[in-house]
């Protein structure tokens, strides 16, 4: 049995995507760039500095690099005006229940993710103690797909990358698993997440005895 198991955040523990989503379109809008739910995809699971670097991309928009920061400074400001209100019921149905049997069975668990305000959003959501170690965009220097927040996940759980778990809805998420060495848990439609180990729909209904009957334990 596999000892770890890392978690993304958004997408897999809350749906913290619908806040990114407005804050990016109210940055893009302010710059005269469509923005629409398919750049929106391709946002998934990397950092907000190259988020924003897609959004110029798809616009044909240059910048220096201190409009850069100062757009993505603006765009958190405006993301955690919105969590702000966020309440501890906006966890995925199934994801705390989940956590508590996990760590009742002996796994250890970690957040691996590239938001650097996972820390406020557990929180909010009364999932902090859910969680071993925390790893999240104030602790990595490379977005996924690169391995190293999955990596230190792993350091930080005093384990190997082959003896954890990865939890996933994105391909660069699913891709950094990979290249860690881990096996990744797709949440969210096999059709979209075709290079996942195995998939599922979501925790609710999820149990430990349903992820050991799976081929990545």
């Amino acid at each position: 049995m596999r000892r770890g198991l890392i978690f993304d955040l958004d997408g897999v523990l809350t749906d913290t995507a619908k806040y990114h989503y407005l804050a990016w379109k109210e940055t893009a809008d302010g710059l005269g760039i469509a923005f629409d739910e398919k750049i929106n995809e391709r946002l998934k699971g990397v950092s907000r500095r190259e988020s924003l670097n897609i959004i110029l991309e798809s616009g044909g928009a240059a910048l220096t690099g201190a409009q850069k920061e100062a757009l993505c400074e603006r765009k958190n400001a405006l993301y955690l005006q919105y969590i702000q209100q966020m309440k501890q019921d906006e966890a995925l149905p199934g994801a705390r229940e989940f956590l508590e049997e996990a760590r009742a069975c002996g796994y250890l668990t970690a957040l691996g993710s590239a938001s650097k305000n996972a820390v406020f959003i557990l929180e909010k959501l009364l999932l902090t103690d859910s969680f071993d170690a925390v790893i999240d965009g104030n602790h990595v220097t490379h977005a996924k797909p690169h391995p190293e927040v999955f990596q230190k996940g792993a350091e930080a759980l005093g384990l190997s990358c082959g003896d954890c778990i990865v939890f996933e809805d994105s391909t660069a998420g699913i891709e950094a698993a990979h290249r860690a060495g881990m096996p990744a848990v797709g949440v969210g439609s096999p059709a979209a997440l075709t290079e996942a180990d195995a998939v599922i729909s979501g925790f609710r209904d999820f149990t430990v005895r349903k992820l050991q009957e799976l081929p990545v334990s």
